[in-house]
């Protein structure tokens, strides 16, 4: 061991636990106390070995224990080789830790311990110190609260090269989840493809790319949200039958039949619980409060952000949008041309001010 105990403890100027009894005097390290104890409690360098024994209960250690008794939030930062990173297995557990509430600190890229170049290395401790000082110095408006959001396009497959998709970015979405984020809460953001990263580490990230893929993962999380914000360009329509093999350009015309995706902001609305907050978004170009205010109130959505692609700086791609919030009593509230960022904050502003009005 090139660092110990005794160094640890030395630099800290507090105690190091590692047994469950002190070797010398037998006294017992309250795993339950220091569970309790704390406010934030970090798994850093999580391995392969810890992520399984988190993840499936395996309480062999004073570290696990004191994870199993933990009523704080708890971040883990994996750290382990590139083919370990990407085995099933790991990646079964992270999502079951992060289905049980954790909050995963992504690894970074770079030269592993093998020699191998690739993702796995853990983030580094600047990065992480700099997190838990955002996170316990930041707005709290949304502590405690879990929030769904979706972003990007998504892409329906005609064959393995081809598919019908759109032009949105991610850029809202992404914001969105990043003002949560921001304000404490615990962020699932479901992705479509897009480029654009999120600029807070502690959002958790589920990359899709079709519109069934982002409806079960939004499904598989429903009922255990506070608030949902629907800012993807979800195709309406996907073929009705994928060919395994490209299409190859014949003589005359190309017809393709399309069939209904499945209505993820309906299926939410429908299946709305008590006090939850649904957001949805709406593109429009024609007759735009009209569809909208008829949206929020098909969808069950407490309010509807329109976008409409009449007006300059507006809809896909840009940094800009003008929105106007659509509600289900068909009332409304308009807002100026402003940053894609700015506009996060007045939707979270919103969804707050729901919330304490519903309490």
């Amino acid at each position: 061991m090139i660092i110990g105990p005794l160094t640890l403890s030395t630099l800290s100027e507090n105690p190091v636990y590692k047994q469950f009894f002190k070797q010398d005097t037998g006294e017992w390290d309250n795993h339950v106390e220091l569970g309790l104890w704390a406010d934030l409690m970090i798994i850093a360098p999580a391995t392969a070995n810890t992520l399984a024994k988190m993840a499936n209960g395996i309480c062999d250690n004073l570290l696990i224990a004191t994870y199993l008794s933990a009523k704080c939030p708890v971040w883990f930062a994996p750290a382990m080789d590139l083919d370990m990173y990407k085995h099933p297995s790991t990646i079964q557990n992270i999502k079951k830790l992060i289905s049980y509430g954790n909050v995963c600190i992504e690894p970074t890229e770079g030269e592993l311990a093998s020699g191998l170049i690739g993702k796995g290395r853990m983030e580094e401790p600047e990065v992480i110190a700099s997190l838990v000082d955002s996170v316990l110095n930041k707005s709290n408006e949304f502590l405690g609260k879990k929030v769904l959001v979706t972003a990007g396009p998504t892409y329906e497959s005609i064959d393995p090269v081809r598919f019908l998709g759109n032009h949105s970015s991610g850029k809202m979405g992404i914001a969105i989840a990043d003002e949560f984020a921001a304000k404490g809460a615990e962020v699932t953001l479901v992705c479509g493809p897009s480029k654009i990263k999120s600029q807070n580490r502690l959002v958790n990230r589920i990359d899709v790319k079709s519109a069934e893929e982002m409806f079960d993962a939004c499904k598989e999380i429903q009922s255990d949200i506070d608030v949902a914000v629907m800012a993807a360009a979800v195709a309406d329509y996907t073929p009705a039958d994928f060919s395994t093999q490209k299409v190859k350009k014949a003589d005359g015309d190309l017809k393709i039949e399309l069939e209904r995706t499945k209505d993820i902001l309906k299926y939410l609305g429908d299946n709305k619980l008590d006090k939850q907050i649904l957001v949805g978004f709406a593109m429009e170009t024609q007759n735009e409060l009209e569809n909208a205010g008829l949206k929020a109130e098909k969808k069950n959505a407490d309010f509807i952000v329109l976008n409409s692609l009449n007006e300059k700086g507006a809809g896909f791609q840009g940094d800009t949008n003008k929105v106007t919030f659509v509600y289900n009593n068909q009332s409304s509230e308009s807002f100026d041309l402003k940053s894609k960022l700015d506009v996060a904050k007045d939707i979270a502003n919103k969804v707050h001010e729901l919330i304490v009005k519903n309490a």
